[in-house]
């Protein structure tokens, strides 16, 4: 399963709420506003119509797209341990020049890399996991490759 998406229960499950949501009332509410647009005459110039259409063609792709990630989805548990990097584990990284950061390991679906939550995907998650206190990665990133030591597990 190497195109597998990695993720946490809660994330599984509000992918599924979100699938349910869009397959019922959205596709519902959807379907209305095509009957209310259909009815209101010539279909050439009616922007209401073409809209609603449109949003049904957005709709359909969204439903789409959450049936494959449910489909690949591979439910990981949250390491625990606080002394072995791994998924859900809060680590401190000291680079090159000396400048520490905080990341926190996250499900792709959680992950907002600008406040330090990184998906377990990325290539800097995968250098680190596995990892303990003091042990160095070694990750290549757009800006080359950089030297990680691991300072601190959570």
């Amino acid at each position: 399963m190497d195109d597998a998406t990695l993720m946490t229960a809660a994330d599984l499950e509000q992918l599924r709420d979100e699938l349910s949501r869009l397959e019922g009332e959205g596709r519902r509410e959807i379907a209305g506003r095509i009957k209310t647009a259909r009815e209101w005459g010539d279909l050439k110039e009616n922007s209401e119509y073409h809209d609603a259409k449109n949003e049904q063609a957005h709709l359909e792709t969204r439903i789409a797209v959450l049936r494959d990630r449910i489909a690949r989805a591979q439910v990981v548990e949250v390491e625990e341990s606080g002394v072995v990097v791994g998924f859900g584990s809060t680590v401190r990284i000291r680079d090159d020049e000396g400048k520490e950061q905080r990341f926190e390991l996250v499900s792709s679906r959680a992950a907002v890399p600008a406040s330090g939550q990184i998906s377990i995907e990325s290539p800097v998650a995968k250098a680190l996991l596995g990892l303990r206190v003091g042990e160095v990665a070694s990750v290549t990133t757009p800006r080359g490759t950089r030297r990680l030591t691991v300072v601190g597990v959570g």
